[in-house]
């Protein structure tokens, strides 16, 4: 029994010294983690590299880096890649917001002269390049007033001509309903286009029509479509009231698209305009 509290008074005094000997804020961590103990498999805290700190710190001037007009000639600004150039012209712009004095202003404002003057001179090859190379140059006529009228005339002469020789292979459906202001509005339209061309309309009330409607998922009149006689297939030429130059031109482009006369990719495409600038399946 003497042995044992013996024993248990060292225990106690030992403790008391050892905790004498460590600074209090350490004896605070140690009685609150006792049963971790001091060491509990844990990774040391990561000490960083000097190396990384001064990766870091380099990176850190990239980002806030403060240019110079010193530094670059004349001639590096103007053959300058397009997009280190405009990095540069937006580093002159942050020193001269930054700094707000008369050198860094002006250092931004002659970045910006030597940009427009850069852009001008492209402008400049760029004209060059098209007069001296017509086929490049997007207008295939005069933007006159008379080379605008005659392409005018060659492309309604165009579509007038497809529209007629397509009467007997092709057909409109037209649905609308008794109710639908809008529809009588297209009747007059509608009964123009056939005085004029001859073509066969087929008229469905939606409300007697419902199944055949839904076939063609008409949701609202009038409502028109372009069938073809030949195969099933078809196309809608419009939902709402429409106009007769557009109905002649959205007939056009869908009779020659259903028939196999062009692809998608040619749909805005004229017979004129083959061999052109308008035409993209040239380069195929």
């Amino acid at each position: 029994m003497k042995l044992s509290l013996v024993l248990c008074f060292s225990l106690l005094l030992a403790a008391s010294v050892y905790a004498g000997a460590v600074p209090e804020g350490e004896q605070l961590v140690y009685y609150r983690d006792a049963k971790k103990g001091w060491w509990w498999y844990q990774n040391p805290p990561r000490e960083e590299k000097k190396e990384e700190k001064k990766e870091e710190a380099k990176q850190g001037e990239k980002r806030h880096r403060i240019p110079a007009m010193k530094d670059y000639t004349a001639e590096q600004l103007w053959t300058m890649h397009p997009d280190d150039f405009q990095s540069l012209l937006m580093d002159f712009q942050k020193k001269a917001v930054m700094k707000l004095d008369e050198e860094s202003t002006m250092e931004y404002l002659t970045m910006q002269d030597i940009a427009r003057k850069r852009s001008l001179a492209y402008a400049n090859v760029a004209a060059y390049v098209q007069q001296k190379n017509p086929a490049l140059t997007l207008p295939e006529y005069s933007l006159a007033t008379p080379g605008m009228a005659a392409a005018t005339r060659m492309r309604t002469g165009e579509m007038e001509s497809r529209i007629r020789r397509a009467e007997n292979d092709f057909a409109l459906l037209y649905f609308h309903s008794p109710d639908c202001e809008f529809c009588r509005a297209q009747d007059g339209i509608l009964r123009f286009f056939q005085d004029r061309y001859g073509w066969q309309v087929r008229s469905f009330d939606v409300n007697r029509n419902p199944n055949f409607a839904a076939r063609f998922n008409v949701t609202t009149t009038p409502y028109l479509i372009l069938i073809y006689r030949k195969s099933r297939d078809y196309i809608p030429v419009s939902a709402g009231v429409v106009t007769l130059a557009e109905m002649e031109e959205k007939l056009f482009r869908g009779i020659r698209l259903l028939s196999g006369e062009i692809t998608p990719r040619e749909y805005s495409i004229y017979e004129h305009r083959r061999g052109g600038s308008f035409d993209v399946g040239q380069d195929r």
